[in-house]
């Protein structure tokens, strides 16, 4: 896990500096509480998702990405458009499988965000499994 004062300071929301955006991706889901997954951006890996934690990471803006969270037979993702000096805000969720739970990501409003981040823990990035082809 990230520091307390790592976590204090990514709960701000303060926005990221101009040609930068703020990627918050997070889980809270109740399904699927034993279950871990994959997190990444543009095919790099971000951290693997345990329940009730959030990641934080700045990448480039100004640029399409794709968001990819593991699932149970291929990744599932998500395309959005990341402008400069913006947080894009990112849940992921876990789904019923056929034989283990899926996941899947929404882009998620700031104000349920913030609600949602308050009561959870940042983790520290993480070893992604291979990606799937």
């Amino acid at each position: 896990m990230a520091s307390k004062e790592q976590s204090a300071k990514a709960k701000e929301f303060q926005l990221p500096p101009e040609g930068q955006t703020g990627a918050y991706l997070y889980r809270n889901s109740v399904l699927g509480k034993a279950l871990s997954k994959d997190l990444r951006v543009d095919g790099n890996c971000v951290g693997v998702s345990a329940p009730d934690v959030f990641f934080y990471t700045p990448v480039d803006g100004g640029k399409t990405r794709t968001v990819e969270t593991e699932s149970e037979f291929s990744p599932n993702k998500l395309e959005l458009f990341f402008e400069s000096g913006k947080n894009y805000l990112i849940r992921q969720f876990i789904k019923v499988g056929l034989m283990v739970g899926g996941a899947d990501l929404e882009q998620v409003a700031e104000a349920q965000c913030k609600a949602d981040v308050a009561t959870l823990e940042m983790a520290e990035g993480g070893q992604c499994r291979p990606p799937v082809k």
